[in-house]
């Protein structure tokens, strides 16, 4: 496993908060020269501590009018029906997160939709109409308030 140093730390919180950043720009903040930053990067990207280098389009230039987190509890406990719903996802493009966590519920999922109308034709398919499902609750997000795909180091 590789081990991170201070530069390296330093170097991916900078680009958490702007990944266009050029390596000169980066080599000037870090005190390391350009071709060093960029072995660096590169090194991070080959052990896949930089997961991907993305574009985050904002909601409603994209047409999304509404956000909810939905909370689900399976019908069944078991990697099974996990496994199931989770293909069911998968190439979802409603669903941006899904998480299997620990508690009263099995999954938190964000879905993103164009309007109420949008999600309840969304919520019948995936959840109603699943046999794999036994109860869902939907959070309407009111307001963004924090938003962030940065991880602490």
């Amino acid at each position: 496993m590789y081990t991170l140093d201070d530069y390296d730390k330093k170097l991916l919180r900078l680009l958490q908060k702007d990944n266009r950043l050029t390596a000169q720009a980066l080599a000037q903040m870090v005190n390391l020269s350009a071709s060093a930053v960029q072995r660096r990067i590169a090194k991070l990207r080959d052990e896949k501590i930089i997961e991907a280098d993305v574009a985050i389009i904002s909601p409603a230039a994209a047409g999304v009018g509404l956000t909810c987190i939905v909370d689900i509890c399976m019908q069944e406990d078991g990697s099974r029906t996990i496994e199931r719903f989770r293909a069911e996802i998968e190439n979802c493009p409603e669903v941006s997160q899904c998480y299997y966590v620990t508690g009263t519920y099995d999954l938190v999922l964000i879905v993103n939709t164009r309007d109420m109308k949008h999600y309840e034709q969304f919520s019948k398919k995936y959840f109603m109409d699943s046999s794999d499902v036994q109860r869902f609750y939907t959070h309407v997000v009111m307001d963004r308030l924090k938003m962030s795909y940065g991880v602490y180091i």
